[in-house]
């Protein structure tokens, strides 16, 4: 589960490993669990309402576009990059702004970090036997929060909050390591079935004193779904969203095929060690190397394991490719945590969900629907 960033940090606007493996059998056919409550769960919230990062959008072979606009700003911890292909720069444009504002409308809705934002009240119910009243569509992302902390028995939990100041991964890092009692202290707090709901009247509160729910592993996933939903209704077909490591590409970049390209945990921002074609999919990318320092030849990072309040140590990366990105966003934390074999078995059973992992000792594992299609360039760089 993804450490919260410090309320500083969030308030900002802004070399050769082993042998790679691929788990399973590609000739073996799988029976997939079908994800029909989450797709209809991405079509009813969203109706009611590159350089140097992963997973990176690399263009294939072909001549190039005729026309393309591309705007970047920082919003929700991150860079977000719009690109538009299409003949009406203007109104690329429009609607370019339009996705940032929905960017911005998202923060303010669902930060944890702003006093008066929804999740805010909800954190201030702890303990209390309040209840609060929460609007329709953070209730909706609140509720899929929760269906992937159930089906990931709580390696993705939305409780992760009570991290939140415990390590120090933001702008305040300083290479500190909690004690084992702080830590023990904060995962007493843990858990997704101390969420209580009403959905009739869409209310929320927390069962115990001290819980925490953030948004922050699943809100950037639902606002490129919000996005996408945005530009296919101002009328592209051919676009880029891109949110840190969440990526929508749909359609073609003019008469070119997109690749993305998934990083090499320990090789330069940027710089892939597989690739593979996407086309009106999405990709999300966890990664040890994002956030997090080493310390005496060992490296902690921000994707915490909530069973425990320490960084989870069964993998280097994973990516996901899923149909909408707030499923990709939350299974790729998950997965991180639960690690390349229990993550591959859940993984083999979601139908419409592939997963790359780079596991700990910087093996390669691919699942059995992106096999044919996943080009490995290089094996990922060994090291810390």
């Amino acid at each position: 589960m993804t450490a919260p960033r410090s309320a500083t940090a969030a308030r900002r606007d802004a070399g050769d490993g082993p042998p790679m493996r691929c788990t399973g059998d590609a000739s073996t056919p799988r029976t997939r669990r079908p994800m029909r409550r989450a797709r209809a769960w991405v079509a009813a919230a969203v109706a009611c309402a590159i350089a140097g990062l992963s997973p990176t959008a690399l263009a294939g072979a072909g001549r190039a576009p005729d026309h393309d606009i591309r705007r970047s700003r920082q919003v929700m911890g991150t860079i977000v990059t719009v690109t538009i292909w299409g003949d009406d720069d203007e109104a690329a444009a429009r609607a370019i702004a339009r996705v940032f504002d929905e960017f911005d409308r998202i923060e303010a809705l669902m930060t944890s970090w702003n006093d008066t934002s929804v999740v805010a009240r909800i954190n201030a119910t702890a303990g209390t036997r309040q209840w609060a009243t929460v609007d329709p569509e953070t209730f909706a992302v609140l509720r899929r929060a929760l269906d992937i902390s159930k089906l990931t028995h709580g390696a993705f939990d939305v409780t992760v909050g009570a991290f939140w100041d415990l390590w120090k991964f933001g702008t305040n890092q300083d290479g500190s390591i909690p004690t084992d009692e702080q830590i023990a202290q904060r995962v007493r707090l843990i858990g997704y079935r101390g969420v209580k709901l009403r959905p009739a009247t869409r209310q929320v509160r927390l069962a115990r004193r001290g819980m925490r729910i953030t948004l922050g592993g699943i809100a950037k996933g639902y606002a490129v779904d919000r996005a996408v939903a945005l530009l296919r209704a101002a009328g592209f077909d051919n676009f880029l969203v891109q949110a840190g490591g969440d990526l929508y590409v749909a359609g073609r970049k003019g008469d070119r095929n997109w690749m993305v390209g998934i990083r090499d945990p320990r090789g330069g921002r940027g710089e892939p060690f597989a690739i593979a074609p996407i086309e009106d999919r999405t990709f999300s990318t966890s990664g040890d190397y994002e956030r997090g320092f080493v310390k005496d030849g060992v490296r902690y990072h921000h994707i915490l394991d909530p069973r425990t309040g320490r960084p989870a140590r069964r993998c280097r990366s994973v990516t996901v490719m899923a149909a909408d990105a707030i499923t990709a966003d939350g299974l790729s934390t998950a997965l991180f945590v639960m690690g390349p074999e229990r993550g591959m078995k859940l993984v083999e059973r979601l139908d419409g969900v592939e997963a790359v992992f780079v596991g700990a000792d910087n093996r390669v594992s691919v699942s059995s629907g992106l096999r044919d299609r996943l080009r490995i360039l290089k094996p990922p760089t060994d090291g810390i």
